[in-house]
């Protein structure tokens, strides 16, 4: 059984060796796991990417292997007040005409927050397709699997992208800047911005110089070196990762992937739908090992070209509402640090994957596209152009 496994993680362009999967048979054989006699099937995903991962830089790899040979794994929600599980199974699926959606009411920020609160005191079993309790498949504004214009969802999957609050432990993967780009426009539309200047060490061979220089020497070869060119633009690029950005994880890949290779001076971190008080280089640590907003403008100088990507498709609490993020009780509107940055970085623009089309319909971009002065572009080589026109100035 573990063979195939192993087979798998290879097959999954893992780099696990045969010393190190002995070594995985050896800790099961020494009952590091399983003591008792038992051992849940966590345990044992911990053990083998212990065992095999040596670079946790592939632990997403590892994951979606793992995922793909052991079907039907999961891992479960930890939830700070526990709401029962079967609560949150999704059995049916809602189907309302546009007419009952608009009909649905939805409660304002400290409505809903009390209203949750009084829930969790009173609900005592499970509902479902209902418009009151915490639930699945109805018009509550509570669980998930139905629809609400506004309210928490609490476990499950979304769908309408209206939720204010996200009630669970989500784990995001950090964006690949490996993959391999089917088409070199992106890199076509980035390299619109470009200073170069010859800096470093003398690696360069000077074609003309040199011709000069055996020219004045009579004929004698006189060999002259230069410092190579770079670009010398400096980039500041904050990525949305996770919730509805998963949706443009390719494209947001293929983009990351160019403006690496495009750009010596790069800087990169991540936040979720808005930025906050703090961003994060990755993922997996994003709690542990994050970076204060303030240090972030304080860091670099006026001189980095500031790059958001994001759908900014979110609740407009969480741009204009303390606490409205749905994961941290943030203290300040996401609307005050977004200004910030804008304010700290003259030399900004927002690429958004979202189509065009559909941003007049989303409060939360009209919301965005307000604080950042306008300078939001599609992420089409068009918009990328008009960019990096932009930034150029």
């Amino acid at each position: 059984m573990l063979t195939q496994f192993f087979y798998t993680l290879r097959a999954a362009q893992l780099k696990v060796t045969v010393p190190e999967y002995l070594t995985l048979l050896e800790a099961l054989q020494a009952k590091v796991i399983g003591a008792e006699g038992w051992a849940s099937i966590d345990d044992f995903y911990h053990l083998a990417r212990a065992c095999l991962v040596k670079d946790e830089t592939q632990f997403d790899k590892f994951d979606r292997a793992f995922a793909a040979y052991f079907k039907g794994v999961e891992m479960l929600t930890d939830f700070k007040t526990e709401v029962p599980l079967d609560w949150l199974k999704k059995t049916l699926d809602l189907e309302l005409t546009p007419e009952q959606k608009a009909a649905i009411e939805k409660m304002g920020w400290d409505e809903l927050m009390e209203t949750l609160k009084q829930r969790l005191e009173e609900q005592q079993e499970r509902h479902e397709g209902g418009s009151k309790w915490i639930g699945t498949g109805g018009t509550s504004p509570f669980g998930n699997g139905g629809f609400n214009p506004q309210g928490i969802r609490i476990g499950g999957k979304g769908g309408s992208k209206s939720a204010v609050k996200v009630w669970e432990q989500r784990a995001y993967r950090d964006y690949d800047d490996g993959v391999e780009l089917g088409t070199r426009n992106i890199k076509v539309a980035l390299r619109r911005l470009r200073r170069f200047a010859r800096e470093g060490s003398e690696l360069e061979l000077d074609l003309d110089g040199t011709i000069h220089g055996t020219a004045a020497n009579a004929g004698l070869l006189d060999i002259r070196m230069q410092p190579e060119r770079h670009n010398k633009v400096k980039v500041l690029l904050l990525m949305d990762v996770g919730g509805t950005m998963d949706e443009h994880i390719h494209r947001v890949e293929e983009l990351f992937s160019a403006v690496k290779a495009e750009f010596k001076h790069l800087e990169f971190y991540y936040f979720h739908n808005c930025v906050y008080d703090y961003v994060w280089k990755n993922n997996r640590r994003r709690y542990a090992e994050k970076l204060s907003t303030w240090d972030l403008i304080h860091k670099f100088n006026r001189d980095y070209k500031l790059i958001f990507v994001g759908d900014a498709t979110m609740s407009p609490y969480e741009i204009l509402q303390p606490g409205g993020s749905v994961e941290t009780n943030n203290e300040e509107p996401g609307a005050d640090w977004l200004q910030r940055l804008v304010n700290a970085f003259p030399h900004h623009a927002w690429i958004n994957p979202e189509p065009q089309g559909v941003w007049q319909y989303r409060q939360s971009i009209s919301l965005v596209q307000q604080i950042v002065r306008q300078r939001m572009f599609p992420l089409t080589l068009s918009g990328l152009e008009s960019a990096m026109r932009l930034l150029s100035k």
